[in-house]
Parts: C-alpha cells; sequence; structure tokens
C-alpha cells in the first residue's frame, strides 16, 4: 500500500522552527514536525507533504530555512512541500482547500493556536482524514467528546501529540505504576516551565485564546492519567499569579503560573481517594540553562518516583551561552555515522512514527480504532480526563470556585 499523505496544518515554530521572520531562538531551532516528516519520508513511512497556513508570503523565507537549516545539514534530506494559501495570499481558512487536496486515508498534523484546533480536526475527520494534535487537543471538554463521537463514526484515527508518554525515563514510571509495584495511587505533584522570552513567541494568542496551563500542564496531567486508568478525577480547583506578563506586554487576562488542585477517585467504588498538583509557568528566568524545567512525583501506597528531566546529567558549557543543560533525548539533532537525520529514537520523533504506524495499520485492515486505545496511545479516549481537568482549571479561574467533574456511562461533563 502507498505510504501516508501528510499536511501539516500551522507554520510555526514546533513545524519549521520559523519564528517572527527568522530562526526560533528555543531549543527548537529547526522545528519537530516537518524534520521528523522529512525524515520519515526519505524512510518511505510517508509520501507527499504539503503545509499550510495562514499568509502564503511566508512561504519563500520558510523554504529558505529549510534549506540552508535542513537540507544542507543533513545529506541533502529533501524539504520539499506543496504548500496552501499561495505566496500572495491570505486566507485564514486555507487549511480547508489543503485537507481537500487529500484523499481518505491522509493524515493531517496540527499545531496552530487552541482555540483552532476543534474546526480544523472536524473538518478533517468528516472527510475520513487521520488527525494528529498538538496538546491541548481541544479547550472544551465537550469539544473533546465530539471529536470523540465523530472519529469512531468515521474510522479516523485521532491522536493528541502527548510524546512526554515516550520519554523513556516516563515510560519506566508509567510501567511501574500500571504493574502495581508502586501500590495505589495517592499523590502526584508535577511542576513545567519555560522562560519568559516563550511569551515573545506566543503574543499573539497568550492571555486570549489560551493559557499556559493549557500548553504546559496538560504534559503531567497526561502522563498522570496514563498511569493510573482505575481512577478518575472529580474535582479542580485553580489558582493563579499575574504581573510579569502584563509588564512584557500581554493583556491583562495573561497569568503568569496556574496551579491546579485535583481530586481523584478510584473507579471501583472503593472510596479512595488521591491528590494531584499540577503547575505550569512561562515566566521562569531567561538564563536557567533550560528551556523547559518539568519534572514530577508519584506516590503510590507501596512506593514513589521521582523523575526531574530538566538537567539529565548532561551539562555544556560555551564562551557565549554558558552553562547549559540540553535535552538530546527528546530530539536529537546530531546527524548519524552516514550524515542523515539521526533522530530517530528521541521521544519526540517517536511520537510521530507511533501515529504514521497507527494510520498505516489502520489503513491496511491490521489493526482497528479500539486495539489502539487498548494500547495506551495517547487518543481521545485515553486523554478525556486530561481534557476535563484542563477545561475544569480554566473554569474554575474564571469562576473562582471548584468544578465538579462528572462521568456516568462514558458521558463527561463539569458542574
Amino acid at each position: 500500500m502507498a505510504p501516508l499523505n501528510v499536511c501539516m496544518v500551522g507554520t510555526g515554530e514546533y513545524t519549521t522552527g520559523f519564528v517572527g521572520g527568522g530562526q526560533s531562538s528555543s531549543d527548537k531551532k529547526v522545528g519537530v514536525v516537518g524534520l521528523t516528516l522529512f525524515d520519515l519520508r526519505r524512510r518511505g513511512k510517508v509520501g507527499k507533504l504539503s503545509m499550510v497556513g495562514t499568509s502564503g508570503n511566508k512561504f519563500p523565507a520558510i523554504r529558505q530555512h529549510l534549506q540552508k537549516n535542513i537540507t544542507e545539514a543533513y545529506n541533502g534530506l529533501d524539504t520539499g512541500f506543496e504548500s496552501f494559501p499561495g505566496n500572495e495570499e491570505r486566507d485564514p481558512e486555507a487549511y480547508k482547500k489543503a485537507i481537500d487536496a487529500l484523499s481518505p486515508g491522509d493524515a493531517i498534523t496540527i499545531f496552530t493556536p487552541d482555540t483552532t484546533h476543534y474546526p480544523i480536526a472536524l473538518y478533517a475527520i468528516q472527510r475520513k482524514i487521520h488527525v494528529l494534535i498538538t496538546k491541548p487537543a481541544v479547550k472544551l471538554l465537550s469539544e473533546h467528546q465530539h471529536l470523540l463521537e465523530e472519529g469512531r463514526k468515521n474510522n479516523v484515527f485521532v491522536y493528541i501529540e502527548h510524546h512526554k508518554r515516550f520519554d523513556p525515563t516516563y515510560a519506566d514510571a508509567r510501567n511501574r505504576a500500571l504493574k502495581g509495584s508502586l501500590g495505589e495511587f495517592n499523590y502526584f505533584y508535577s511542576y513545567m516551565s519555560q522562560p519568559k522570552s516563550q511569551l515573545e513567541t506566543f503574543k499573539a494568542w497568550a492571555g486570549k485564546d489560551s493559557d499556559i496551563s493549557y500548553y504546559l500542564n496538560s504534559h503531567h496531567i497526561d502522563v498522570n492519567e496514563s498511569m493510573v486508568p482505575d481512577f478518575r478525577p472529580i474535582r479542580v480547583s485553580a489558582s493563579a499569579s499575574t504581573g510579569v506578563a502584563t509588564d512584557l506586554g500581554c493583556v491583562p487576562e495573561t497569568e503568569d503560573t496556574i496551579t491546579l488542585l485535583v481530586d481523584w477517585e478510584k473507579k471501583d467504588g472503593s472510596g479512595r481517594r488521591a491528590t494531584g498538583v499540577y503547575t505550569a509557568s512561562w515566566t521562569a528566568p531567561q538564563n536557567a540553562g533550560v528551556h523547559s524545567n518539568q519534572y514530577f512525583h508519584f506516590m503510590g501506597s507501596k512506593g514513589e518516583v521521582r523523575v526531574n528531566q530538566a538537567k539529565r546529567g548532561y551539562e555544556v558549557t560555551e564562551d557565549e551561552a554558558g552553562l547549559m543543560w540540553y535535552n538530546p533525548l527528546y530530539v536529537p539533532y546530531a546527524p548519524d555515522e552516514e550524515g542523515n537525520f539521526g533522530g530517530q529514537g528521541g521521544y519526540g520523533y517517536v511520537s510521530f512514527e507511533k501515529f504514521v504506524n497507527g494510520c498505516q495499520a489502520l489503513k491496511e485492515g491490521r489493526v482497528t480504532l479500539e486495539e489502539l486505545d487498548k494500547r495506551g496511545l495517547p487518543t481521545l479516549k485515553n486523554t478525556i480526563a486530561t481534557a476535563a481537568i484542563l477545561e475544569a482549571g480554566r473554569r474554575s479561574l474564571d469562576e473562582k470556585r471548584y468544578v465538579q467533574i462528572t462521568e456516568k456511562d462514558g458521558e463527561w461533563s463539569l458542574q
């Protein structure tokens, strides 16, 4: 069967590493999505590639950026793609034309502002196009459940790009929790942050369309959800700090740091309860040595795990940059011994390859949607508690109250 054709929706930092007219200053200087798919095409796993944004006048500079920083760096790796809209056009709905150019069984990736995920994904699903969505999947629990329903109706694989599930350390911790050696879930604490420079990258939507909890807390809430499938969240309270982001020119609604306090309950009716605390910030110091602090503590009735993935025991000191802790476990950008891109083992790459493999297996009839869910992949079904917690946190901040989460016969709601 022919390899999977993929359209990349969104042309920004995560897709291309191109931001504000030039190369990103973050750790994603050549992006992740495009580089991974270009390499998967080299390996024969994907076929035709396309890319869609809202303004076509960016594409000539993006192509130059990709040529210089990917093609010339990795043995002539082909970075060609079809683009939408045209170079002289601006079209906020160009994604429709790009999706219409695909065939049922092809796929898209969505790396756009959070509020746009739902309409783009729905348009694709209803045309039988498989969908990978950056986290968070959507902002509203009702939208999440609707996409789940439409995905089943159209036999479409909808996968949320929760790449931390594939971080080898996080994956090992999850396995220990799932096999029961840590005992019953009792407590989870996580922290994730990025430097204030990210607010420049995200100023167009920060505080307007979404917040730092949706952007970063989504990682660890999903990890926690994946570790405790026999528990469900039942109540959320949120707290936030403000002032730094607004000093940097963000809209007044922009929170600096958001903490969610979540009550979890065991599904068997035993009355067992657990506590989850999730903190996310995008106002960390500029020169902290890491782009993203990320760590968590899981405690069970028989054991605990503590994971700190900020420094990873890997220190690099240079005259200009100073002391830095890089993360080659995510996407190793170093070429292999033949000069090709060599990051296939990075958990960022693995996340995309699992999506591509799932789409192809579904197309060939080797697997069903139910079987993909059972593999523990971050599908819509396997991330619904995360969706509920994130929206409940937003409501708690806006309405200054606890928000209850209920689930009956597979239908979730907020009270």
